[in-house]
């Protein structure tokens, strides 16, 4: 009696104790309506961590000199700067946040860009060092003062700007929990740029820009409408963390938000645990729909940048640009990498002269530039680049039809009258099927895709595939980029997902709530809606169009954050080149983890056995082809 006194003491103790480590790794958020959400936290890197490279807490005001540079092989500085480090901000709840501010030293009040992500107000824990080749992008083509994937200090307080580089609530030594994106966040962004227009030395003009966690920002900073934010420039990121990254097609990929989040640093806080949420809460729900900005309510100038092959990106820079409400917005589609075009000089350029009509009010024909300038690919021949468009998608676009054969493994114009079947083992080594097209006459095909497909799966009640539209060559050969890799179209869908919302969803775009799902019973044959995101291609007579059909399979996130030594004067921030100035050298880490117990590892899949894919006769399985027909002359 004794001992079984003595055991249940001790496990209720044990719950007790329990609950309290859960009530601590657990954070209350709210969205725009102020519904509270339970949201999971995990532990974030000290900023001691090698891998963060934090250079250290400093209060001081600067003068850095026209000629000095912050690192080896940098850009030299053009003109004097007045740096202001680490300039504590207090947000609406008190919390108070630091940021770098880089001005021009002549006195006068300038516009000014904020910069907003959780990576380091300059060298931090992710930078262009860290991928092989910088992405093409030169050590000289900037100053290093930038924040990762930020506008360049150097460049812009040369020109009259402002740059404020900023530790979000949580990141390095800013106060608070690392919150991801959502309407919380978006507030701190508005107290922040309402704080910048306050300042004696800012015209009371602010504009945002940036690339990825950049641009994913100004989505949702951009939608609450702070006052001052006058003009943005989204350059390649997404808008719907669901649909656009952690759950594309209803499949959970908790893969790359994972990497991210191993790299974060935060001093006082927690980190919001997001890969935790796109596994533990798959469906849609009042979390998931926090995290899409509701980018309709924008109505400011915008300038976004998009391309068609990022993985992450794609989707969610047309749609928001598609689905903004500013009269006044541009598109170009361009067709590199993000980083290196955002850093290229002539748009470096391009951007200015965008920013200097709306945030100084220069009259300098901005308002002529094309309101859409697209790029379409041509791999194996040379790209499109900057064709003058009115608008994405294009009006004059005619979509066709290309209805699948299993009997032959090819597209057609016209239905198969008989039907057919092929069949892969989902988890064996040759999961896949491939469907071709051979182009009779030049065509290009730009715009959305999508794909309709009869499907099985005879051993279980679940499918995960993944699609695939690429152009081969006349001999059936692959067509890779200078990097090695093939430029591709891509859909992928969970089929107990599938179900779609006809309200939304137009003949090329199926829309899908996912807050259901439908499983597959014996035997049931089924039509399945897979979106394909925007593409570009162009195909010369002979060249061949491939579909490919598989199961999907995660891919592992490895992109070594943090593995690069960064060596910078230890005082003073710049030096003149060849002076010998006492140097520290930070990073070299690309594996340090907070806590390998809260890493998050990718969910099985749900495949299993066989899946079947029906063509012909009542199985109308096609791929929907936006096909352009030259301009009018």
């Amino acid at each position: 009696m004794t001992r079984q006194l003595i055991y249940t003491g001790v496990m209720m103790l044990l719950a007790v104790c329990t609950q309290r480590v859960a009530a601590q790794q657990e954070l209350t958020l709210h969205n725009a309506e102020g519904k509270a959400m339970k949201v999971a936290l995990r532990k974030a890197l000290p900023v001691s961590a090698d891998r963060v490279r934090y250079t250290g807490f400093k209060q001081e005001t600067l003068i850095l000199k026209a000629g000095s540079i912050r690192r080896e092989g940098a850009k030299p500085l053009t003109c004097d700067i007045m740096l202001e480090r680490d300039v504590p901000i207090k947000l609406r709840d008190g919390v108070t946040i630091y940021a770098d501010v880089f001005r021009p030293t002549d006195g006068k009040p300038c516009p000014a860009i904020l910069a907003w992500s959780p990576y380091g107000k300059e060298v931090g824990g992710q930078m262009l060092d860290d991928v092989p080749m910088r992405a093409g992008v030169p050590m000289n083509a900037t100053s290093g003062l930038e924040k990762f994937e930020g506008p360049d200090p150097a460049y812009w307080v040369a020109h009259g700007y402002a740059i404020v580089n900023v530790d979000k609530r949580g990141a390095y030594m800013s106060e608070g929990n690392l919150l991801y994106w959502g309407h919380e966040d978006a507030l701190d962004g508005c107290d922040v740029i309402e704080w910048i227009a306050s300042r004696d030395w800012c015209t009371g003009k602010v504009g945002m820009s940036g690339n990825s966690w950049l641009t994913v920002s100004q989505w949702f900073i951009a939608a609450e409408k702070p006052k001052h934010l006058t003009a943005i420039a989204p350059w390649e990121g997404f808008c719907d963390h669901y649909r656009e990254s952690g759950t594309r097609g209803g499949i959970p990929m908790p893969e790359f938000p994972e990497m991210i989040a191993e790299t974060f640093s935060s001093a006082h806080g927690m980190l919001e645990d997001q890969p935790r949420m796109i596994v533990e809460k798959p469906f849609m729900c009042d979390y998931w729909e926090d995290k899409a900005a509701r980018v309709e309510n924008i109505d400011i100038p915008a300038y976004v940048v998009a391309s068609y092959t990022n993985s992450v990106h794609t989707h969610g820079t047309f749609a928001g640009y598609r689905r903004m409400a500013s009269k006044e917005k541009w598109l170009r589609v361009h067709d590199t990498q993000e980083w290196f075009d955002y850093y290229t000089p002539e748009n470096v350029e391009d951007l200015r002269k965008f920013f200097d009509h709306y945030l100084k009010g220069i009259d300098n024909g901005w308002e002529k530039t094309p309101k859409v300038r697209l790029s379409v690919l041509n791999p194996g021949g040379k790209d499109i680049v900057g064709r003058p468009e009115n608008e994405f998608p294009l009006a004059r676009t005619e979509y066709h039809k290309l209805y699948l054969s299993a009997t032959d493994s090819t597209l057609n114009d016209v239905l198969p009258k008989n039907t057919a079947c092929n069949t892969y083992v989902s988890t064996s080594a040759d999961n896949q099927i491939t469907y071709r097209y051979r182009m009779d006459k030049p065509t290009e095909i730009t715009g959305y895709m999508k794909l309709h497909l009869w499907v099985s799966a005879p051993d279980n009640d679940d499918m995960d595939l993944a699609v695939r539209v690429e152009k081969l060559s006349k001999d059936g050969k692959p067509l890779p980029d200078m990097t090695g890799n093939v430029i591709a179209a891509t859909g992928m869908m969970r089929v107990s997902m599938r179900q779609t919302d006809p309200s939304k969803s137009t003949e090329a775009e199926p829309y899908y709530p996912f807050t259901t799902e439908q499983k597959l019973k014996p035997g049931e044959i089924v039509p399945v809606e897979i979106e394909i995101w925007p593409m570009g291609l162009l195909f010369d007579k002979g060249e061949i169009l491939q579909l490919t059909v598989g199961a999907y399979q995660p891919a592992k996130a490895d992109i070594p954050f943090g593995s690069a030594h960064i060596t910078i004067p230890k005082e003073g921030y710049t030096y003149m080149p060849g002076q010998k100035v006492e140097m520290m050298t930070i990073g070299g880490n690309a594996t340090e983890c907070a806590d390998k117990n809260e890493v998050v590892k990718s969910p099985a899949t749900h495949n299993s056995g066989r899946h079947c894919i029906y063509t012909g006769g009542k199985y109308d399985s096609y791929l929907y082809v936006p096909v352009i027909p030259a301009k009018n002359k």
